[in-house]
């Protein structure tokens, strides 16, 4: 499943935060189906996950990865770079746990 960071919660959290946008409101990742590039993704605010969205939920950030992104992002971690107004994301493997 997909992990989010403290940084990308707080982002996100930020992001739906709008008068405009209901409690249940998160960042919807999905696949661009008609991308030149196969594994394309884009993400976009949204107010409810679709039927088949998975819900992911860190620190009350809701994260809804679209039915065909969830293979591509089961074993990643989605992290957040704030710079003033603007908020990128970036997505990485996760690190294996140390034995």
């Amino acid at each position: 499943m997909l992990a989010i960071t403290e940084s990308a919660a707080d982002a996100i959290k930020g992001i739906v935060s709008g008068p405009d946008l209901p409690e249940s409101a998160g960042l919807r990742i999905a696949t661009q189906p008609d991308a030149a590039t196969p594994g394309t993704l884009e993400v976009s605010v949204a107010e409810v996950p679709a039927e088949n969205d998975q819900v992911v939920d860190e620190s009350g950030a809701r994260v809804f990865v679209e039915e065909r992104a969830i293979e591509l992002l089961d074993d990643k971690l989605l992290d957040a770079h704030v710079d003033g107004q603007r908020v990128g994301f970036t997505i990485s493997d996760q690190e294996a746990p140390q034995l």
